[in-house]
């Protein structure tokens, strides 16, 4: 005969372990009482763990992380604060795959390139509206990049050299994964001439991006194909983490564009830096306020860990 489930079973909910990270820029305080919040959903918050002078650890006993999010989003909404929550398990990534342009460094190399050339403000137009999803991110690179034709080779190293420098954190951010046995990879819809030097120096193990096709001394105005956008990233990810003998549970995405969207939401942790609406309303975390040491913290290393320069 089989067994009656009782309502007291069959109305049980799964409870997660979960972990709330708050980062608070300098000389940001804690002035947050998130308790009654949390309660309110159904959250058991136990006391903070400070990571370091700007940020804490909150251990969470809760059945739904979304509830959760939109929880702490409301709270937090006016303050300039960033936060994750996310399963504490499982938390500190194996892989950490990033953009680049506006993600690790602090500009898109092709809007640079186009100001050499004289037609930044076209190039930038088309730029904005790739990044924010109404294009088609190939056909927009290779619309961008005709408008190149005869710019000298010698303005990609001026522009590098000129405009292009790490985003705040990035380096350390690369380097404490690094030496924490994590790999670290570059991927960008941009160009190898510049992943090639901005990966050597804030520490990536390897880099992805488009190839820019020249003769005689300049651009051509055409672009290697295939080009390496949305779909690619994620391939990228994918092909990484088996590589690893790992899924992209493992893995932590950041970017700031539609091309970055696939990865960002594939990865166990995708976080939106500085990001475009489409990205942000997708990605696990955002960070708006902090440094990209932000990503640190929501692993769960602490400040005194970090490899800095």
């Amino acid at each position: 005969m089989p067994l009656a489930v009782g309502p007291a079973i069959s109305q049980m909910r799964r409870v997660m372990e979960l972990v709330l990270t708050v980062v608070v820029p300098p000389p940001g305080q804690f002035k947050l009482n998130l308790r009654e919040a949390l309660a309110a959903v159904g959250a058991r918050p136990q006391a903070p763990k400070l990571l370091g002078p700007d940020a804490l650890d909150i251990l969470l006993e809760a059945d739904s992380v979304e509830a959760v999010r939109e929880t702490v989003a409301a709270a937090t909404a006016d303050l300039s604060v960033d936060y994750c929550v996310q399963p504490i398990k499982g938390r500190k990534k194996k892989l950490l795959i990033a953009d680049m342009d506006s993600t690790i460094i602090n500009v898109e190399c092709l809007d640079e390139l186009a100001d050499f050339a004289g037609v930044k403000d076209a190039v930038s137009a088309i730029t904005e509206r790739a990044m924010r999803g109404e294009l088609e991110f190939e056909g927009a690179l290779r619309e961008r990049v005709a408008m190149l034709k005869g710019l000298p080779l010698s303005a990609l190293q001026e522009a590098y050299d000129q405009r292009v420098w790490l985003n705040p954190g990035a380096r350390t951010l690369v380097r404490t994964m690094a030496k924490n046995g994590a790999r670290c990879v570059l991927v960008s819809g941009g160009f190898r001439f510049f992943t090639g030097r901005v990966a050597e120096a804030a520490g990536f193990h390897a880099e992805r991006a488009n190839t820019l096709i020249e003769a005689d001394g300049a651009l051509t105005g055409a672009v290697g194909e295939p080009i390496l956008g949305r779909e690619a990233k994620l391939a990228a990810l994918r092909e990484e983490t088996a590589a690893m003998k790992t899924d992209p549970s493992a893995a932590l995405a950041v970017g700031d564009g539609a091309n970055d969207l696939a990865m960002i939401e594939a990865a166990g942790l995708g976080v939106a830096y500085r990001a475009k609406p489409i990205v942000a309303a997708q990605a696990d975390a955002k960070v708006d306020h902090a440094d990209l040491t932000a990503l640190l913290y929501f692993q769960g290393y602490m400040a005194r860990q970090f490899v800095k320069d």
